[in-house]
């Protein structure tokens, strides 16, 4: 496994880490979860991403209890976990980053995680409605309390970003450190383009989510939907949507003999790609079965064969 800094800060993630999005909850339990974690954790991943909202709370209670099984050295992993959706109806419970919900939030999430602590918290999407400078506080303040250790940001744009940096640099405050947006071969130009000031000048660190276009890059989409896919769970219609995008399966079509040739998979392809960049401190993957897991960490093996003729040839795929 390789690790890499989250950012400017001293926080050294595996380059592939384990996300449970859409399956916790969804697709598998805590013995299926517990069998895909082990995999990865023996692999070397020592961060597992999660949110409040992902399954209604659930995947963080299957997550916590797979930990609790494990009994790994809190240490020896990192966990994450997103806030701002909410899980209740409430004015000041959903759709908000205010002060108010944060602090309960985060009790909730540590609750059901059974942990004192996460280490990473993201404010899940932006709240226009909320002052920033209260937003930052209250971050800030998670992160004092020891309920957090550092906090970050999920598609925010690098206004908001850099804003809220400068106000907690302003203030004396914890500062964001990391942002988690969607990157791949067929999304890129927020994380290569927007983001690039932010880099060298905030120190900012990414935890990347949907590297393989919600399995769009995998080519199991080219000929149609599987029946047990992901793009076919009920509240999941709009990844179906998505994954039928003819131009894409076009390009995906395209990327396939370059995989033939390089002698992998179209999966761990595009997962090694995202790892050419420099910028990209982690790409969370996700699974559903162990062999899954496996497959996903041979893209280590992949990466030194990504060289300025490959990655020309693949530029030239997805054009």
């Amino acid at each position: 496994m390789l690790y890499r800094r989250l950012g400017h800060s001293g926080l050294k993630v595996s380059a592939l880490s384990f996300g449970s999005w859409v399956t916790y909850g969804n697709q598998i339990g805590v013995d299926s979860a517990l069998e895909c974690m082990q995999v990865a954790y023996d692999a070397g991943v020592n961060f597992f991403d999660n949110a409040e909202v992902y399954a209604k709370g659930e995947s963080e209670r299957i997550m916590g209890e797979v930990l609790r099984r494990t009994g790994w050295r809190r240490g020896s992993y990192l966990v994450s976990t997103k806030l701002y959706w909410g899980l209740h109806d409430g004015p000041n419970e959903k759709n908000t980053l205010n002060r108010k919900y944060l602090r309960a939030a985060i009790d909730g999430s540590l609750a059901r995680f059974g942990l004192d602590y996460v280490d990473l918290v993201f404010c899940h999407r932006g709240d226009p409605e909320t002052p920033l400078e209260e937003t930052v506080y209250a971050m800030s303040e998670m992160v004092s309390s020891g309920k957090a250790l550092y906090w970050g940001t999920s598609e925010w744009p690098a206004a908001d970003i850099a804003a809220a940096w400068h106000i907690a640099d302003r203030h004396h405050l914890h500062k964001p450190v990391m942002e988690q947006p969607q990157y791949n071969l067929l999304h890129r130009e927020r994380v290569e383009k927007e983001y690039a000031r932010l880099y060298a000048d905030l120190g900012l660190g990414t935890t990347i989510w949907s590297p393989l276009a919600s399995g769009l890059l995998t080519g199991k989409y080219n000929d149609g939907v599987p029946p047990d896919s992901r793009a076919t769970l009920k509240g999941y219609e709009w990844i179906g949507e998505r994954v039928r995008d003819a131009a894409k399966i076009a390009k995906v079509r395209k990327l396939a003999p370059i995989a033939d040739d390089l002698g992998c998979t179209l999966a761990q392809l595009a997962l090694a790609w995202c790892l050419v960049n420099p910028r990209v401190s982690t790409v969370i993957t996700g699974a559903s079965r162990p062999t899954q897991v496996r497959e996903n960490m041979a893209a280590l093996d992949v990466l030194g064969k990504l060289d300025a003729a490959v990655l020309a040839r693949i530029d030239d795929a997805v054009a």
